[in-house]
C-alpha cells in the first residue's frame, strides 16, 4: 500500500513539474503574442510640455509655406519677433502672403507685445518640464540597437532602444511599431547625436500597429533632428539642437503625430501638419 501511495505521488509531482515548465514556457519563444520586451517601460511624464505642438527652444519657431498646421500650443523662451509666418486666434506673428501657419492653441513668447510676462512664463515653465523629460529619457538603462542605427525596414515591439553609432536613421524604408494589442505599449528611442527621417524626394513613414499610439513613442535626440519632405513621423521629439521639418520651397506635407521639441535652437517648418497627442 506504501508502495503504491508512493508511486501515485511521484507521477502527481512529476505532472505538476511539467505543467509548470510548459506554462514557463508559454510567455516566450517565437510566440507573436508574447508579453512585449517594452512591457515594463513607462511613458514620460511632459507636465506642461505635453500641451505644444512645436517648441522653439530659446531660438524662436519659423514657418514657410501656406499649409502648415500645429493642432496644440506653440511656444519660445524667445521674444515673439522670432515667432514668424504663424497666427493663432488672437495675434498675428509676422505673416506674408506665402508664409502662413496656423495654432489651434495659443503662441506663448517673450515681449515684445503680444509677448507679456504671463506667456513668457508658460513658455519658461514648458521648456523645464521638457528638460526634465529629456533627461528622464536619457537616464533610462540603454537597449538595443536591432539596425545599427538604421530604423527604416524594422518591426519593432515596445521598448528602450539606443543607437549604439549616436544617430538613428529611417530612409531606407517604413518603420513600424507594433504594440501586440497593448494600447499601454511605450517606445523609447535614444540618440546621442541626431536623428533623420526620409531623404530629400523619399519621404519614409513610422507606422503604429496593434494599438500602438503616438503618445506612447519617444525619441531623445543628443543634437539635432530632422523629418524630410512627405514624410509621416510619430512621436515626441525632444532634439537640444533643433528640430527640422522639411525643406524651403516644397510642398509636399510634412506630418508629425506628435511634438517638436526643441530646447535651446529652433523648430522650423515648411507646409506641416502637427498634431500634439
Amino acid at each position: 500500500m506504501n508502495q503504491f501511495h508512493s508511486l501515485i505521488t511521484s507521477r502527481v509531482g512529476l505532472t505538476q513539474a511539467l505543467l509548470v515548465a510548459l506554462l514557463a514556457g508559454c510567455g516566450g519563444g517565437d510566440d507573436p503574442m508574447a508579453a512585449s520586451p517594452g512591457a515594463g517601460v513607462s511613458a514620460v511624464n511632459l507636465r506642461t510640455a505635453a500641451s505644444f505642438g512645436a517648441f522653439g527652444g530659446t531660438a524662436g519657431v519659423s514657418n514657410q509655406g501656406i499649409n502648415t498646421v500645429v493642432n496644440g500650443n506653440l511656444g519660445t523662451t524667445a521674444a515673439c519677433t522670432l515667432v514668424t509666418g504663424i497666427h493663432d486666434a488672437a495675434n498675428v506673428y509676422t505673416q506674408t502672403t506665402l508664409n502662413v501657419g496656423s495654432v489651434s492653441g495659443s503662441v506663448n513668447c517673450a515681449p515684445p507685445a503680444p509677448g507679456t510676462a504671463a506667456t513668457l512664463d508658460i513658455a519658461t515653465q514648458a521648456r523645464a518640464d521638457a528638460l526634465t523629460a529629456y533627461n528622464d529619457l536619457a537616464a533610462m538603462p540603454r537597449g538595443s540597437d536591432p539596425g545599427a542605427g538604421q530604423l527604416g525596414g524594422l518591426v519593432l515591439p515596445a521598448a528602450v532602444y539606443t543607437s549604439a553609432g549616436a544617430t538613428f536613421a529611417i530612409t531606407t524604408g517604413d518603420l513600424t511599431l507594433d504594440a501586440r494589442g497593448d494600447a499601454n505599449a511605450v517606445w523609447v528611442f535614444q540618440s546621442a547625436a541626431a536623428l533623420t527621417v526620409g531623404q530629400s524626394a523619399t519621404p519614409r513613414n513610422v507606422l503604429l500597429i496593434n494599438g500602438a499610439q503616438a503618445k506612447n513613442v519617444f525619441w531623445q535626440v543628443g543634437s539635432a533632428a530632422r523629418i524630410e519632405d512627405g514624410s509621416s513621423m510619430v512621436g515626441t521629439i525632444i532634439a537640444p539642437a533643433g528640430v527640422t521639418i522639411s525643406t524651403p520651397g516644397q510642398t509636399a506635407q510634412t506630418t508629425l503625430t506628435g511634438r517638436a521639441i526643441a530646447l535651446t535652437a529652433s523648430v522650423t517648418m515648411v507646409n506641416t501638419t502637427i498634431v500634439a497627442p
